[in-house]
């Protein structure tokens, strides 16, 4: 495997002595239980008052302060002990660096919501789904064969918490990405998998001539419309209804640019081959492809590379039972098996994104 320097270091040799490999070994076993306390350490404003309270608090004192039973704060503060988001000294409870980012970290706290909210109980079905290669934990919300057949219908607090997380890691990116494909003359863009019309919305604001097409879902479709309305350049939007999945979708031809941000790692290799392969047959010599992807293995830092590999198993348990966040490898062997090459390629944009810049080999 190729991977960046940081991960590689993490990755090819043993990290840990045997003592602390058997508490890790703990914690696994632990993990949903650490993970709900965690959660309910930031949702009751525990860790938020020993924030705002540098001095220490204590057990009475926090339960004065959330309004908790004495009982609730005692598990829960002497588990965070063991978990380590905190610290005690004499009688007084503080924050730890961990607690600190549990609390205040963005990324962690819209993955810890987007793990609640939408994976927690699926989860459970994840021995299932690897046998079948089916999305089993999806049951729990309702009887779709993928997630996004059912985004306009899940439950309220979940469909919010699966477009906070989808939409924190593609916006963070773009702002790099619109300097990179606008930095030739684009007058039509196709936006295959555009979801609500983020990304276009980007494009009609930074270029007033581009006009963009979206391919996705009728019901994403549905969801961009409402998105969309009202806002500056939507005029500007365009839609192409098409199920990606079906093999006798064409398609359309005529743009200089085809678009996929966040779209392939919800296919399984041989899908978004096909579906690659069919993009290149829209293309000319002189159409490029940009696809923005989060590749574990080009992550500068090996805590990307921890979430992407984790935020895998959402694919295989929730959204459709085969595909994944890719090694970027296996993203490039799609990508010459379609008929395409790799031109340039951009890292470390936004949280960790990179585009592959493709054309017609």
């Amino acid at each position: 495997m190729k991977l960046s320097p940081l991960v590689e270091k993490q990755y090819t040799k043993e990290q840990l002595s045997a003592s602390r490999a058997q508490r890790l070994a703990h914690e696994l076993a632990f993990a949903p239980v650490a993970f709900q306390v965690s959660r309910l350490m930031v949702k009751f404003g525990i860790l938020k008052a020993l924030s705002e309270h540098t001095e220490g608090l204590t057990q009475q004192e926090l339960a004065q302060q959330t309004q908790l039973s004495g009982y609730a704060i005692q598990v829960l503060l002497e588990a965070s002990l063991s978990i380590g988001t905190v610290i005690v000294q004499e009688d007084k409870f503080f924050l730890t660096k961990a607690g600190w980012f549990l609390l205040k970290d963005e990324a962690v706290r819209i993955n810890m919501e987007f793990i609640h909210q939408v994976c927690y109980q699926g989860l459970f079905y994840m021995e299932e789904t690897l046998l079948t290669g089916k999305p089993e934990g999806l049951k729990v919300f309702g009887d779709w064969d993928t997630i996004y057949e059912g985004l306009s219908q899940l439950p309220q607090e979940a469909k919010e918490k699966w477009f906070a997380f989808d939409h924190y890691y593609s916006d963070n990116s773009f702002k790099e990405a619109l300097k990179i494909v606008f930095s030739t003359p684009v007058k039509k863009l196709l936006d295959v998998g555009g979801n609500t019309g983020r990304w276009a919305l980007q494009c009609v604001g930074y270029n007033p001539e581009v006009e963009v097409t979206i391919m996705d879902l009728p019901q994403q479709l549905s969801l961009m419309r409402v998105a969309t309305k009202g806002k500056k350049g939507a005029e500007r939007i365009k839609e192409y209804p098409a199920n990606l999945l079906d093999k006798k979708e064409v398609f359309p031809k005529g743009f200089e640019v085809i678009w996929m941000s966040q779209f392939l790692d919800c296919f399984s290799p041989d899908e978004a081959t096909n579906i690659l392969e069919r993009a290149c047959h829209a293309m000319t010599e002189d159409t490029r492809l940009y696809i923005l992807e989060s590749y574990w293995d080009r992550q500068q830092h090996e805590t990307g590379a921890y979430c992407l590999t984790q935020i895998s198993l959402y694919f295989s348990v929730m959204a459709n039972g085969n595909s994944k966040m890719y090694y970027s490898q296996d993203m490039i062997e799609c990508i010459e098996k379609a008929g395409l090459k790799v031109e340039k390629i951009y890292d470390h944009l936004g949280k960790g994104h990179s585009i592959f810049v493709c054309k017609k080999n």
